[in-house]
């Protein structure tokens, strides 16, 4: 188990570490052998064999380091007193606990390394001259903090690493996140845009095939009036779906089609009565709104209508406007109850909903509810601010 949070190390980088370990321990050894030779000393075994095989189970120790770094460092420096050659075994073990950055464990294995460091003479018959007490304590505190310097150097840049890792990784969370919120917004925006191109059409299809279906006592005019209107409004819903289809297909820098605005509510209308509904328009708007507001109140009359034909077929449905700049704009659909019996199309059950949606993000507020005698009220209220308040404010 990885303590320390390190990556783990291939067979390769253990193997140039301890290299580099046992590189830095053999000057020591030498230096250990010339001192005896000048002092006329034999270096007797333990120098020729005891001390390497003490350093090579050093060495072997330090591939643990990391799962047991606290217990091997202070296995190593404990052991480096009768092994000059584990020197740097111990240094890297000093290291490696250094690499955590916790103090305790530090002190308490550089502690244990000058000490031990002051025992290493009782293994060979080396003189030590008069006064040089602070020398020998010295030079070990200072290999060990050289040791803890870099040791401390290399745990802050695992830990900036790992923190640049972890800020990447929640990037990318946070971007697939936003991709999905995008393709989620998309898809209800194409829901949205089929359901007004083809709900309306399909609607006044459905309604006048459910005439021709009922109606057994229709005249050869009427019949082909019916006919007629069905082939009319399944071109147009073809054409409009095209239309779409091409929007969605095309380059993102491709610009939109003009979509329909409060101009085009009296044409509906028309498409309307000349499908056999029986609607009337009154409309007191005095000025034009923006292009949002125009689009918003068209969806509005539009889905009216399409809720009408589905649900109310025969009704009487009655479209008010009103509105000026700075006090709105109100739309109003109501339909009285139905005189025949409905047929049902397929219904998506999200047409108020999307509807709800689009009036909401133009900051207007919708409203629907049963009427008197059975009807139905469709009401919306939508924003139109003064462009000349604006420009002065």
């Amino acid at each position: 188990m990885n303590t320390d949070g390190a990556p783990q190390l291939g067979w390769w980088q253990q193997t140039w570490r301890l290299a580099a370990a046992a590189a830095v321990g053999v000057p020591a050894w030498l230096y250990t052998g010339v001192l005896l030779h000048w002092q006329g000393a034999e270096t007797g075994s333990w120098f020729v064999i005891g001390d390497p095989l003490v350093a090579l189970g050093c060495l072997a120790a330090l591939l643990w380091r990391r799962r047991f770094p606290l217990a091997v460092a202070l296995a190593v420096a404990i052991a480096s007193a009768a092994s000059a050659l584990a020197a740097g075994a111990a240094l890297v073990a000093l290291g490696s606990v250094s690499t955590r950055r916790r103090p305790a464990e530090i002190g308490a294995v550089v502690s244990a390394y000058v000490i031990a460091s002051q025992f290493a003479v009782g293994f060979y018959p080396v003189q030590i001259p008069p006064g040089s007490f602070w020398l020998q304590v010295a030079f070990p505190a200072l290999t060990a903090g050289i040791a803890v310097a870099v040791g401390m150097a290399v745990g802050a840049r695992r830990v900036e690493v790992r923190s640049l890792r972890e800020r990447a990784e929640s990037a990318e969370r946070e971007q697939s996140a936003r991709a999905a919120q995008v393709r989620a917004l998309e898809r209800n925006r194409i829901a949205r845009e089929m359901h007004d191109v083809l709900a309306h059409r399909i609607s006044l299809v459905a309604m006048q095939a459910g005439v021709l279906d009922h109606r057994s006592d229709l005249g050869a005019e009427d019949s082909r009036v019916l006919v007629r209107g069905i082939a009319e409004a399944s071109h147009s819903a073809l054409e409009e779906l095209r239309d779409v289809l091409g929007v969605l297909r095309a380059d993102p820098g491709h610009p939109e089609p003009p979509q329909p605005s409060l101009d085009r509510i009296p044409e509906l209308v028309a498409e309307a009565r000349a499908s056999g509904l029986d609607v009337t328009l009154t409309s007191t708007v005095s000025g034009t709104p923006s292009d949002v507001v125009g689009r918003t109140c068209y969806r509005v009359v539009q889905e009216g209508l399409t809720n009408a034909a589905k649900h109310a077929p025969g009704a009487r449905i009655h479209i008010a406007l009103a509105g000026t700049a700075d006090d709105g704009l109100d739309v109003s659909v109501h339909n009285s109850s139905a005189t025949t019996k409905p047929v049902q199309p397929p219904a998506s059950g999200f047409g108020l909903l999307g509807l709800a949606e689009r009036v909401g993000l133009a900051g207007g507020k919708l409203d629907h509810h049963p009427g008197p005698g059975n009807g139905y009220v469709l009401t919306a209220r939508l924003p139109w601010p003064n462009p000349i308040h604006e420009k002065r404010t």
